[in-house]
């Protein structure tokens, strides 16, 4: 398994539940970003063998460094997900989820309602860290649950045994409205040895020379901004212009036919909240477009459609 070099900026593809699943970090990973993360998996529905979580921990052949990220606060539960885990043996980090607002998963303890139990979430990163057999271990955390107390969970964190931690400048209560505090990132890069990813509202390569330099963080955690522009990554490394119409149409197919080959049938209609994404870009008719795809079920059907809507130049093209 590769490791993760952070002596120059690490960038990272951020999990989120519902899009970045395998046919869509494969799509991402082609544009250079350093590190794919799993979507969210319930370290219960791991251990009670839910075939459906068992597959999200499936990875591309290219998704190297990987890692997965579990949620939990039972501490057998996570050890016994743990174990599992460990049986791949294509995995570099384990990463617990300390920022979920999702109330259902809050509700369990999970997710960003960690942070209202700090020694308990503690105890749940040294478990993690004595029982995986994988390079790092990681924490993806809030600025805290209501109220920020971000020094405090960052100094658990360390002291727990993270490798690496990635924050996400608002707290539980700020979900994705509020501003995002970098100065607070900034206070955690001081004050901790190990490596800090920046989260939250990165959405360009302006932006994160913006956000590197004002937090001093060792990279970035790109989620929503990737999600309709996979290739962001490309454009932050190597300055890489505004994609042509032409590149666009390649990747929306190619994403397309990966979902196919995993999801099956079902791909297609997975595949129309990545069209709505898709089709913001600058297109003519995307309002009438986003409509018709929201009926169509047939995947040869939608493939033809979306050949169709994404041969068009982008508006303000000649």
């Amino acid at each position: 398994m590769a490791t993760l070099d952070f002596s120059k900026p690490l960038y990272a593809l951020a999990p989120l539940a519902g899009f970045t699943d395998l046919p869509f970090r494969s799509v991402v990973k082609k544009f250079g970003v350093d590190l794919t993360v799993s979507e969210m998996i319930s370290s219960n529905a791991l251990v009670h063998h839910s075939k459906k979580t068992y597959r999200m921990l499936e990875k591309s052949p290219v998704e190297d460094p990987y890692a997965i990220q579990i949620a939990g606060s039972d501490l057998d539960v996570i050890r016994r997900a743990v174990e599992i885990i460990n049986e791949r043996d294509d995995v570099t980090a384990i990463d617990l989820n300390c920022g979920c607002p999702a109330p259902k998963v809050v509700n369990n303890l999970q997710g960003s309602s960690l942070l209202t139990d700090l020694p308990q979430m503690g105890k749940v990163i040294e478990t993690i860290k004595k029982y995986s057999n994988k390079e790092y271990t990681s924490v993806k955390f809030r600025l805290g649950f209501n109220e920020k107390n971000h020094r405090e969970i960052a100094r658990i964190c360390q002291e727990s045994g993270a490798d690496y931690i990635a924050v996400h400048g608002r707290t539980r209560a700020g979900r994705y409205k509020a501003a995002v505090d970098y100065d607070a990132i900034a206070e955690i890069k001081q004050m901790v040895s190990i490596p800090v990813l920046a989260n939250g509202d990165i959405d360009s390569p302006a932006k994160v020379k913006k956000v590197l330099e004002h937090t001093g963080a060792d990279g970035v955690m790109i989620g929503r901004a990737a999600v309709g522009k996979p290739w962001i990554f490309k454009q932050i490394k190597e300055g890489m212009d505004e994609p042509s119409p032409a590149l666009i149409k390649a990747v929306v197919l190619e994403h397309f036919d990966q979902m196919i080959a995993h999801y099956d049938r079902y791909g297609a209609i997975l595949f129309r909240k990545n069209l709505h994404s898709y089709s913001k870009v600058g297109y003519q008719g995307a309002s009438a477009f986003r409509n018709e795809v929201n009926r169509i079920e047939d995947p040869k059907e939608m493939r033809a459609a979306i050949e169709a809507f994404f041969s068009q130049p982008l508006l303000g093209e000649s």
